[in-house]
């Protein structure tokens, strides 16, 4: 059963560094579960404060990947029914099956939302719109970068209990 709690864990280890990326799948949710699963296992003793803490990180992370987005738009000059396009933009590029559509979907959010609701020049949604690429990139590489924390961390649980697994 542990090497099987271990496979499992490590696979989502896998999964989750690569759903970093991918945004259908929660790449940091992943990458806890799988420090979750090597906790499960008989051999490895159960650390509430790491479990406790790398969750929390995993909660914040999950409210600012949907925060980061909108903020680009505010700094690069969007209002807020840019804002608001580049969130239901999010939502509907997340639902469509085109290739980038996480990107794509906020990005014309606020382009529309600037250019319909708050009647700017093109130049200025443009620049608002592309405010919500750099943060929804700036969040894919906060993620990427906790996944491979997350990744660390397993190994390294995995290299001090290594003769006990296998």
């Amino acid at each position: 059963m542990d090497i099987l709690l271990l496979i499992l864990g490590l696979a989502c280890m896998l999964i989750g560094v690569v759903g970093s990326f991918l945004p259908v799948l929660p790449g940091i949710g992943l990458c806890w579960l799988g420090i979750l699963f090597l906790y499960l296992t008989s051999v490895v003793p159960v650390n509430y404060w790491v479990l406790g803490i790398t969750f929390l990180v995993v909660v914040i992370f999950f409210i600012a990947n949907y925060i980061l987005p909108a903020k680009g738009t505010q700094r690069f000059g969007g209002s807020k029914a840019g804002i608001w396009g580049t969130n239901i933009g999010l939502v509907i590029g997340l639902l469509t099956p085109i290739p980038f559509g996480f990107v794509i979907g906020p990005f014309l959010g606020a382009l529309i939302g600037e250019l319909v609701f708050d009647a700017k020049n093109a130049q200025q949604a443009i620049r608002a719109a592309t405010g919500s690429v750099i943060g929804i990139l700036a969040s894919a590489f906060i993620q990427f970068m906790l996944c491979i924390i997350y990744f660390g961390i397993f190994i390294s649980i995995v290299w001090d209990y290594k003769s006990l697994l296998f």
